[in-house]
Formats: C-alpha cells, structure tokens, sequence
C-alpha cells in the first residue's frame, strides 16, 4: 500500500491557486502592459487567447501523458514548462514575446488538469473523496477573488512584470513538494491516444480561434478567411475519421445524448459574452471611464465573492424552478446584466457599478454549476471520460473565442468614428446579446431533465 502524504492536499491546493491566479491576474494589468509594449490596448487579446488556446490544444493529452509516463513526472514538467513560460513573459520586450511566453505557460498548465485529478482518485477513498476535493478546489474560488486586485495593484505600484514573477517562488515550492510527496501513479495498460483525431480536431480548433483574432487586423484578414476554411476542412475530416475509428479522441455517438448535445451548444454560446467580461470591464473601468488599475481591480472583486455564494444556492435553486427553466432564464438575466454595463457614463462612480457586478458574478456562478453539471447527467459510463474532456475543451475554446470576439467586435466599432465609451457600450449590447440567444438553446431541455441529479 503506498503510504500517502498529509501535505498532498497542500500541493494539490497550491497548484491549483497558481494557476487560477495566473488565469484572473492579467485582465486589469493590459492596459499598463499595451503602453509599455507600445500596443493599443484594444489589441491586447492575444495575450489571453494564446493562454486559452494552448489550453484547449493539449489538455486531452493530459491524460494520457500521465496514464503513459507516471503523475509526479508529469507534474514536475508541467511545473517546470509553467515557471519558464512565467519567466519568459516577465522578460518580455514586445508582444509577441508575451504571446510565446503564454504559450509556454498554457503547454504547462493544460498539463495539469488531468493530473490532479488522477492523484486525488487514486490516493483517497470514495469516502474521503469528497472533502479531498472541497479542501483542493477552495483556492480555485479565492484566486478570482484576488488575481484581479493584486494585478491591478502591481502594474500601478510596481510593475506588470510582477505578475508573473510571483508565479516563479510558488512552482518552486510546488516542484520540491511534488519531488518529496507526490506519489507516482500509471495505467497498467496503457490507453490509445486517436493521434491523427488530436490532429484534426486540435488544428480545426487552433485555425477556428486564430481566424476570429486575426479578422481585427485589416492586414490580415485574408488569412483569417483562409485558416477559416481551414477549420471547417479539419471539422469535416475529423468527423469522418471519427466514423471509421474504434476509439476516437472524442466519439460521435456523444452527439446522440440530448442533455449532452443541449449542454455543449449552449456552454458555447452563453460563454461567448460571458467570457468577454474579464477582459472587457478591465478595460471599461481604465480606457473608457479613466479609473486607476488598482481600482478596477477592486471593483471586479465583487464578482469572485458572489461566484462563491452562488455555489450554495445551486441544488436548492434547480429542486425548485428544475433545470430548464432556470438556464433558461438565467442566461437571459446574465445577458440584459452585460449590457447593461452600456449604460454607465464618464461620470459614473466606481462604486455605482458593485451591485451589477455582484449581480453578474451570482448568475454566473449559477450558470456555471448548472450548465456543467446538464452536460454531463446522461452520459453512460464508457461515455464520460470522453464528454468530460470534451466539455472542458469546449469551455476553453468558448472562452478565447468570447475574448477574439469581444476584441474584434470593440476595434471595428472604435474605428468608424465612435467616441471609445460609445464603442464600450455597442460591444457590450452586442456580446449580451449572445448570451441572451443561448436561452432558447437550453429551453430545449425537457421539464425533467437533471431529476437525476436532484436526488
């Protein structure tokens, strides 16, 4: 029996907080960024979408690189590649720089998703399961809570390049605990990896989301119709590769559960305009109503605290209303919150706009818990390795392709002669708008789906 650490939780928890705050902590930093970098700061996205991207590009390699090579040799690299692509950006000199340091960072922590999952299922009992999980995912609720604050807090007072050294001392830790404790768990058979289905999938979602940023960029917008073409291409071959394959990377037969179906289009959807929030508010509260960084960073707290409170309000508010009505509804909320964020002026206190934000981080959070767990109910057992992976590929893509679209959206209306606030508030009606569409995707849902999981 392979005697287990008491300080793994610790080194699951801390992992998981360095990537969270990595993942919140840029937003309110962009703008003192793009002026150092000599960039607008309307063209910032990229910084975000290379992070997501590479994300969605590796994490169904997580797996199986941890099945294949052992848990401690995976977490040592991904801590490693994560640290150099955090080095890498704080030495940044230019923007490209920064994307490829980003790349590095996304290659460490796609990684690191499976991994401390894997762990935590093969060194607990069903028992201890659950509070295992409770104690390692708190830190995943309190780095939203503080990425945005100590971003904007160190790009004013000190300098961009901070947010990332600080990831520098804690992978440190990280990678002498993981050298000390972490046990080093393998499959006794290993699975086949669908290497040309990675391929094709990977590279249609890689042109797909390549396309939409590159379409803001009038010297490049020929590419971006081209590697569009070449998304659909990739699609179209992987799903008939998919067809003549045993064991897909995704099989197609997940098509044929409804609330999986239902799920998975309506993630995308309603994530397109929630997803453009982090990155557009920071940029609200600085570029269009000329607030400090630190104090844009201080408003968008209140959407992190109200994502915690909305997690103890989920069971209680499905057994009531039931799954369809309440996504439905509430991704109409979610959408009339975010354009609602159109009507605040130059004149407008910071202050005025916490009871929106509180509001928004609420029925996010509801959203969230609820649309993620719909996926995921009717999947049979040899169906939710492959739907669980999907669907976190799925948010990814959702959230770069929210961000290129937000950003593609703002710097078309910002150059036919808007004033910058006015093209703030068209973006905002118009990324508020998806959200808002994506109810009738979930009114699709039947009245009784998700009993299952009320139990």
């Amino acid at each position: 029996m392979l005697l287990i650490s008491k300080h793994l939780p610790k080194l699951l928890a801390l992992t998981i907080f360095m990537q969270m705050l990595d993942t919140t902590i840029l937003n309110t930093a962009l703008p003192k960024m793009a002026l150092d970098l000599r960039q607008s700061p309307l063209q910032m996205q990229s910084a975000i979408i290379a992070y997501t991207l590479t994300l969605a590009l590796l994490m169904p390699l997580s797996a199986y690189f941890c099945d294949r090579f052992g848990t401690k040799r995976v977490f040592l690299w991904s801590l490693l590649l994560f640290v150099l692509g955090s080095v890498a950006c704080a030495f940044a000199p230019s923007l490209a720089w920064l994307v490829s340091g980003r790349v590095l960072q996304g290659m460490g922590g796609a990684m690191l998703t499976a991994a401390p999952r894997l762990v935590m299922v093969k060194s607990y009992d069903k028992n201890q399961l659950l509070t295992m999980i409770n104690y390692i995912v708190t830190p995943a609720l309190i780095g939203p809570i503080i990425g945005p604050i100590l971003g904007g807090y160190l790009s004013e007072y000190m300098s961009w390049h901070w947010i990332f050294w600080i990831n520098v001392p804690v992978g440190v830790v990280a990678m002498w605990l993981t050298w000390r404790i972490m046990p080093d768990f393998r499959a006794d058979k290993l699975p086949e990896l669908d290497k040309l289905g990675f391929l094709l999938f990977g590279g249609g979602a890689v042109a797909l989301s390549l396309a939409m940023e590159w379409a803001s960029y009038p010297n490049r917008q020929m590419f971006a119709l081209i590697l569009l073409m070449i998304s659909v291409l990739a699609f179209v071959a992987y799903i008939y590769h998919a067809k003549r394959t045993a064991n897909p990377l995704y099989s197609l037969n997940l098509r044929l559960v409804r609330t999986f179906r239902i799920g998975v289009l309506g993630n995308l959807v309603s994530r397109l305009g929630i997803s453009a929030m982090p990155f557009l508010l920071p940029l609200l509260l600085q570029v269009g109503l000329g607030n400090s960084a630190s104090v844009a960073g201080l408003a968008l707290a209140p959407v992190a605290m109200a994502a915690i409170v909305g997690k103890s309000l989920v069971q209680p508010i499905m057994r009531r209303w039931g799954y369809r009505r309440v996504l439905s509804w509430n991704t109409r909320l979610i959408g009339l919150m975010i354009m609602s964020f159109a009507l605040p002026n130059a004149d407008t206190p910071v202050w005025a706009l916490l009871p929106q934000l509180f509001v928004m981080g609420l029925c996010n959070s509801i959203q969230f818990s609820g649309m993620n767990s719909i996926t995921v109910a009717d999947l049979r057992a040899e169906q939710n390795s492959s739907g669980t992976s999907f669907m976190a590929v799925n948010q990814q893509l959702a959230i770069g392709m929210g961000v290129a679209l937000s950003a593609l959206v703002l710097q078309q209306f910002s150059q036919h002669s808007l004033h910058i606030h006015d093209a703030f508030r068209w973006t905002f009606v118009l990324m508020g708008c998806f959200t808002f569409a994506s109810s009738w995707i979930f009114a699709r849902l039947h009245g009784q789906d998700g009993a299952n999981l009320l139990r």
